[in-house]
């Protein structure tokens, strides 16, 4: 988490963010949203709208009323199917007549790892799932999206949900949930998977990019510096974990109260998740392994 910072726009008007880019900030504000989805209107001519945001009727009508004489909605880009970034696509689509366009429904790209626990039954402990989301078009990863005098480049960034997409605009990257500048991003298994958030991050990290534009909070105007931290964040977590193992064995849970110390009981079920979600990842590089079959439930000792 990063130091309190001042954002806080007013969520409806459109605001100008650089030459042919604005935002809205959609009325959802919570611990999980911070100010609320930042909605992103790109193009001068043809506009995408990136995040319509969740289903909300004035969120619907700030939208449409950002768009000015001489423009219209053409695509409808989706980053990640959560309740906060998806649902409101459908009503957009129906109101513009622009297609919806994402990676793919609400399980695509979900790791093989990640179907297995779903399948056990593991669910939950997220954002929640906008269940019902399907797009118009499937965007495979290194697609391109072209507008009146913009184009998008698709990048799959799976790992906060194995659906996510970034977008990059020239050097400019709108990052989604998966890299934040006012918190770091939810991993939570199944449909988060932290092995696949760490290969996305790296991937990122390959680019010269100017500045991100997340789904929540402000722009990151440091990018490299911020992938940097949310790696070392990760790392350092996974250190503590594999530090907690040598003294004793312990399923996520257990090892989530010995290890955050300072979390209210009412947060240790997600802090517990986290947890999880770096023991498959340590599974994964056999440094851990499970008494029993790999569960949220499994007792993890150091791999021998």
């Amino acid at each position: 988490m990063q130091a309190p910072d001042d954002f806080n726009p007013p969520a409806g008007p459109a605001e100008d963010l650089q030459v042919g880019l604005r935002r809205i900030l959609a009325p959802n504000p919570s611990p999980m949203t911070y100010r609320g989805t930042n909605t992103y209107l790109l193009g001068t001519g043809d506009l995408a709208v990136i995040d319509p945001g969740p289903l909300n009727e004035a969120h619907l009508d700030a939208i449409l009323d950002a768009v000015q004489p001489g423009q219209r909605i053409s695509h409808i880009v989706v980053t990640h199917s959560h309740l906060d970034h998806s649902p409101l696509a459908r009503s957009l689509a129906e109101r513009t007549g622009a297609p919806v366009l994402a990676f793919g429904g609400p399980e695509t790209g979900r790791s093989a790892v990640m179907t297995e626990l779903a399948q056990q039954g593991l669910a939950g402990g997220g954002e929640g799932i906008d269940t019902s989301f399907r797009p118009d078009f499937e965007l495979p990863d290194c697609a391109t999206i072209s507008g009146d005098g913009w184009q998008l480049e698709v990048i799959h960034t799976p790992g906060h949900l194995g659906n996510h997409i970034a977008l990059g605009w020239g050097d400019v990257c709108f990052t989604g949930d998966h890299v934040m500048g006012w918190a770091s991003s939810l991993v939570s298994p199944p449909d988060g998977d932290l092995t696949d958030f760490m290969a996305a991050c790296h991937r990122l990290r390959t680019r010269d990019w100017s500045v991100f534009y997340a789904g929540h909070g402000a722009p990151i105007s440091d990018p490299s510096a911020r992938l940097d931290w949310l790696i070392n964040h990760r790392l350092k977590r996974e250190t503590q974990i594999l530090e907690a193992l040598k003294v004793q064995p312990g399923t996520a849970r257990e090892l989530a109260e010995r290890i955050y110390l300072d979390t209210p009981p009412a947060l240790l079920p997600a802090a517990a998740r986290n947890v999880f979600a770096h023991l498959v990842d340590l599974a994964g590089k056999s440094q851990v392994v499970s008494e029993e079959r790999l569960s949220a439930n499994a007792q993890f000792h150091i791999q021998p």
